[in-house]
């Protein structure tokens, strides 16, 4: 009789275990984030992969890209982005550059996005024209605090709206570069550089701090935005070099498509992931640039500090 009872404690318990595991496993795989994508790249497709996210951008509407160095001709055009940021009734925001060029200053900065025809598309706000705030980094190894524009604080919401390619110091740019040396301020874009030497002189940090130090701000702003980010990759002009570049090298791999998630980590890997899977013989190219600069290291290291998940599922549109 006591053994048997105590056989039947032990079955008891053996179930409540494997209860238990079923619920953890069921939450987890409920816990990997959704990349959506879709091969056509068209105003439309960017609308719909908009509205499959299901987090509507309301409020004053900041959208973060890059809208191109002069001389440069790959970053996304007006004419694919305009119907989605009239939906929105989105502001064009970026952050002025730290290496001279033409997008040195506001003025200049804002005479690029005239001539490259955003400023005929909605307003144009160079977020350091009146100054800079501190957004705080818990967990980094290299920065305490991300430099950005003081106007972004004027912004209810953020679309970091980002052109998939190669970076000639990343390795690849994406969601996170988008949105750390991006929205960074020029101070910012220094002490992201420098990982967190200076915010004068770049100086010449290790490669993987310099990725490392890239995640830290992009967490910065992440944490910063909360639930009111979300995050679009457009994988046209697939150049090895990124829109920064005024004279950058011509695309040699055909366009992927757009993806989309509320996590930047899953979406950066989805791209990678893309173009690794590709059968475009042109892709060679583009993982070179990545892998010379171990460019992945970015996302292993946001994933480590809680930026996002390098696990997702693909969920096709097409």
């Amino acid at each position: 009789m006591k053994k048997s009872l105590i056989v039947s404690m032990i079955m008891s318990c053996m179930l409540i275990v494997s209860l238990g595991c079923s619920s953890q496993n069921k939450k987890t795989n409920e816990d990997v984030p959704k990349v959506y994508m879709t091969k056509e790249i068209s105003p439309e497709s960017l609308i719909r992969i908009y509205k499959a996210l299901g987090r509507e951008a309301t409020g004053k509407v900041a959208i973060k890209l890059s809208m191109g160095e002069p001389g440069g001709h790959n970053y996304l055009k007006p004419e694919l982005v305009g119907d989605f940021v009239r939906l929105v009734n989105g502001t064009f925001i970026d952050a002025n550059t730290a290496y001279g060029g033409n997008r040195a200053t506001t003025e200049l900065h804002l005479k690029a996005a005239e001539d490259h025809g955003f400023l005929a598309l909605a307003p144009v706000d160079i977020l350091d024209s009146e100054g800079e705030i501190e957004l705080p980094i818990e967990g980094g190894k290299h920065l305490t605090r991300d430099i950005v524009g003081s106007h972004i604080k004027n912004y209810d919401f953020i679309v970091n709206l980002s052109h998939f390619k190669g970076h000639a110091m990343g390795g690849f740019g994406g969601a996170v570069k988008n949105m750390s040396i991006g929205i960074a301020s020029s101070k910012g874009k220094v002490l992201i550089h420098s990982a967190g030497a200076s915010t004068t002189s770049w100086g010449s940090p290790a490669q993987d701090d310099f990725l490392e130090s890239m995640a830290e701000a992009a967490k910065a702003v992440a944490d910063y935005a909360g639930d009111k980010i979300i995050y679009i990759s457009v994988m046209n002009n697939l150049s090895v070099d990124c829109d920064c570049d005024s004279n950058p090298a011509n695309p040699e791999m055909g366009d992927v498509g757009i993806l989309a998630s509320l996590d930047p980590v899953a979406l950066d890997k989805a791209c990678v992931d893309q173009v690794y899977a590709s059968n475009d013989h042109g892709k060679i190219h583009l993982i070179e640039r990545m892998e010379s600069k171990n460019g992945i290291h970015t996302l292993v290291y946001g994933e480590s500090i809680g930026l996002g998940s390098q696990k997702y599922e693909l969920v096709s549109l097409d």
